[in-house]
């Protein structure tokens, strides 16, 4: 296999809303409630009932130089186009040989943490049936073959969040964005039976339960004088401690075919975590109670769960430690652990040594199973591959962007970036928003 004949499937990366997002799908009875953008100074604003967001961007720096990567977009002119916009982002996807995409949500929250906790149950609602429409029809349907559509739902409303699951699946949507951490929002533990009705609707309908590093437990700041580089380096790591509290949850005994996925969670770490919780097991279950019917902690997660990588050679030269069948790539675009435009060539990198088998599966075959996702279909096999769709993005520039602006950390000559810095810069942020 040569790089150019690489087929690749991200099953996480981040759109921007662009301003009209939820014009065109709100219910009647809440024209002019929905969400919307606000220009406010300099810079563009979300506002959903009266109350709006400190920033926008996110970490959307893709396109920028490395030493703009500290910078906090506050507006649509100081991010790449396709951040926002769907024919650019394929145009993206193109230029760095991606064929398909899953999108998370950026303003509502990985996991509609904005709209989970609103006080206005009905327009909350609406506000989280606007987004998926949105977001099916307008993004994911406007590059057809392109994307892997992804659903909210309310965490609030079990019959609700049902008859979601249930529109859409309908429509092809097999992606469930959901907290790795529900209780973290306010709401019932994992191993709470109230969840039970919308994990048998996600068995049922064949829908993956996509839970977002940050969407409900995080990584800490160790203090505000610890280097930011510290608390970038715990980001996908942080995932493990929900990772252990899903492995001993109830809802797989009950749904035998339920699956999750831990997205943007990195693989290297996998192999101990699964060696530590076979050795709780072992060590402990007798007088725990926990019971697995006769099986590991690792048998749990090798079939119930989904991983992903960026950048992770450790990870994928200890494949046999983990289920190769369950592991898949990644972009993020477009935050600054993106690698685009040279996605294919690190990749590439760290693939040396699997066989052609192995990379298929990790790069595509397993995302297109796992997450109902047949691009082959409407694209054509040969259409999909790194050099097929490079050939297609001749037009698209890819030289970093000078000048962009946006929020920036006050630098101290010689020191280290810390915690505090960028803490002290979403502050600023969110206080001018309020002028």
């Amino acid at each position: 296999m040569k790089l150019e004949d690489l087929i690749l499937v991200s099953v996480d990366d981040h759109a921007i809303e662009p301003p009209n997002a939820f014009k065109h799908h709100m219910p009647e009875k809440f024209k002019g409630r929905e969400p919307h953008v606000e220009k406010r100074g300099d810079r563009d604003v979300w506002v959903f009932e009266e109350e709006a967001t400190g920033y926008m961007g996110l970490n959307s720096v893709v396109g920028r130089p490395k030493e703009e990567y500290g910078m906090e977009p506050l507006g649509y002119d100081q991010m790449r186009r396709g951040t926002w916009d769907v024919k650019a982002r394929v145009d993206d996807m193109n230029a760095n040989g991606v064929v398909g995409s899953l999108c998370f949500p950026t303003f509502p929250g990985f996991a509609g943490q904005r709209f989970q906790n609103h006080p206005n149950r009905e327009i909350a609602l609406a506000a989280i049936q606007a987004y998926n429409d949105w977001h099916l029809y307008d993004w994911c349907n406007a590059a057809p073959g392109r994307f892997i559509p992804l659903m909210l739902v309310p965490f609030w409303d079990m019959k609700a969040a049902v008859a979601e699951v249930k529109r859409l699946a309908k429509q092809g949507v097999h992606a469930l964005s959901f907290s790795d951490n529900p209780a973290r929002l306010g709401y019932p533990s994992i191993h709470d039976e109230y969840w039970d009705p919308l994990w048998k609707a996600c068995e049922d309908n064949n829908v993956v339960i996509c839970c977002h590093i940050g969407s409900g437990g995080k990584a800490e700041h160790a203090s505000d004088l610890s280097p930011i580089d510290a608390w970038i380096t715990t980001m996908p790591i942080s995932i493990a401690n929900a990772a252990a509290d899903w492995i001993w949850a109830p809802m797989w005994k009950k749904y035998p075919n339920l699956r999750m996925a831990l997205s943007e969670g990195s693989i290297g770490w996998v192999p101990y975590l699964l060696e530590r919780a076979d050795f709780t097991h072992r060590h402990h279950h007798a007088w725990t109670n926990a019971d697995f019917g006769g099986k590991m902690p690792s048998d749990i997660f090798f079939k119930h769960f989904i991983t992903c990588f960026i950048e992770d050679k450790f990870g994928l030269q200890n494949l046999d430690f983990m289920n190769e069948d369950m592991v898949t790539w990644e972009s993020d675009y477009p935050h600054s652990d993106c690698t685009w435009p040279h996605s294919p060539e690190t990749t590439w990198d760290h693939l040396k040594g699997l066989t052609d088998e192995q990379i298929n599966k990790v790069t595509h075959l397993n995302a297109m199973r796992e997450f109902s996702y047949d691009p082959f279909s409407v694209l054509g096999r040969e259409n999909c591959t790194v050099g097929a769709l490079r050939a297609q993005a001749t037009h698209v520039s890819t030289e970093p962007a000078l000048g962009l602006g946006g929020a920036e950390v006050t630098r101290k000559d010689g020191k280290p970036v810390t915690s505090g810095d960028i803490t002290s810069m979403f502050e600023k942020a969110d206080a001018k928003t309020a002028i």
